[in-house]
């Protein structure tokens, strides 16, 4: 199937543009004229190969996701159709290849197939947390509500993320522009400052020896240098998706000195607000469990909520692991078991949400005013270095004459 971009005019005379699906042109024509719209213009979007291309590399990111789920909401509470619904995004999804999946999606429910069983078919965009809320929203007859509340924790969820790759941005520029111009430095001025003294014969002292060594090493085996940086980047992707190799990497991004308090409540906000948003949705509490243990993404939690999971089904409290464990403040276990005994515990998920929300915000902003002195006192280190190797040797030897 292609996608053509058209171009008409309705019965009424009035302007319409979109993209129809279609195997062949003479196809999207015949779809037009069922539509009763006079073609104006009609032209493939893309040609196969790079239609192809997308279609086998394109990412569906986390934003299309969100944006996908908020339209679709708003379009079953305003009473359209499933099919319709899906019809309209199809149109309106900028990415090609969820596009594609959509309109395969609206093919399966228009031949019967219910929404969740489509959407569960796609296990790599649709996690089994999507899947499980929107299958509770069938069960009740509640899909228009669900929907609704899907999308606005997805949101939630995305902005909290969005804000933290923000917080990062600024020192990850900053200190990857220093180490493009510390390099730059060794490989092209750094010899010339260091060969005049060289040339002297005058004893130098260690770090410009080192700093000598450092350039000659950069300019000389540079390409030894980047093959190391791609085999580290490799090596610590392909480790950290070794079973064994993760559970040790979860476990020390939780004591990281700065960083792991900020990590701790990250994982913590996914899992209470995964957990309200499945209990909302009609879903019950050992299988919300099992779900939110693989969306927490940490191998720590997870292994915590499935042994809460294993308590639940004995009889025991759902605070009964978390009450004993390090990683989970006190507060979280006490406010989860009060929840529990007035069966509130929806209601208390989502107040320990927004509570651990506000503290991720103000984590963030302490960094953010953190990074920028450590940003400084790193670059007047490195050129405290470099007037340590190369100006103070100099200015040496210049008195001694």
């Amino acid at each position: 199937m292609s996608f053509f971009k058209y171009k008409a005019l309705t019965k009424d005379r009035k302007a319409v543009s979109g993209l129809v699906e279609a195997a062949t042109e003479d196809l999207a024509i015949d779809v037009l004229k069922e539509k009763e719209l006079i073609i104006i213009s009609l032209k493939e979007e893309l040609g196969k190969g790079a239609k192809q291309a997308l279609l086998i590399f394109g990412k569906i990111k986390a934003k299309d996701l969100v944006i996908f789920s908020r339209q679709f909401s708003v379009l079953i509470s305003s009473n359209v159709t499933l099919v319709q619904s899906l019809g309209i995004l199809v149109e309106q999804t900028a990415n090609l290849r969820f596009r594609t999946i959509i309109s395969e999606i609206e093919d399966e429910i228009d031949g019967g197939a219910k929404l969740s069983d489509s959407l569960a078919k796609r296990p790599k965009i649709f996690s089994d947390f999507y899947v499980n809320v929107v299958k509770s929203g069938e069960s009740s007859g509640k899909l228009e509500e669900v929907l609704n509340y899907l999308a606005d924790e997805l949101e939630k969820d995305y902005d909290m993320m969005s804000k933290i790759r923000g917080a990062m941005i600024y020192p990850a520029f900053v200190l990857s522009g220093l180490g493009v111009v510390g390099i730059i430095m060794m490989v092209f001025v750094v010899p010339k400052l260091t060969g005049v003294l060289e040339e002297t014969g005058t004893e130098l002292p260690i770090a410009t020896k080192m700093l000598i060594g450092t350039s000659g090493f950069l300019s000389n085996f540079w390409w030894l240098l980047l093959i190391l940086l791609v085999g580290l980047f490799v090596g610590i992707k392909l480790i950290t998706k070794l079973p064994t190799s993760k559970k040790i990497v979860d476990s020390l991004i939780l004591r990281l000195p700065i960083f792991g308090r900020l990590f701790q409540r990250i994982y913590l906000v996914r899992f209470t607000r995964s957990l309200h948003t499945l209990l909302v949705g009609g879903v019950n509490i050992s299988k919300g469990l099992k779900i939110t243990a693989e969306v927490v993404n940490n191998d720590v939690y997870r292994r915590l909520i499935e042994e809460t999971k294993k308590e639940v089904e004995d009889g025991n409290s759902i605070a009964s692991v978390f009450i004993n464990s390090k990683e989970v403040p006190k507060m979280v276990s006490q406010m989860m078991s009060i929840g529990e005994k007035t069966g509130r515990l929806d209601t208390i998920l989502s107040r320990i949400t927004d509570f651990y929300t506000r503290e991720i915000n103000n984590i963030i902003a302490n960094l953010m005013t953190l990074m920028e002195p450590i940003i400084m006192v790193i670059i007047g280190l490195a050129v405290g270095v470099m007037v340590a190797a190369v100006i103070m040797p100099m200015y040496n030897m210049a008195s001694s004459f």
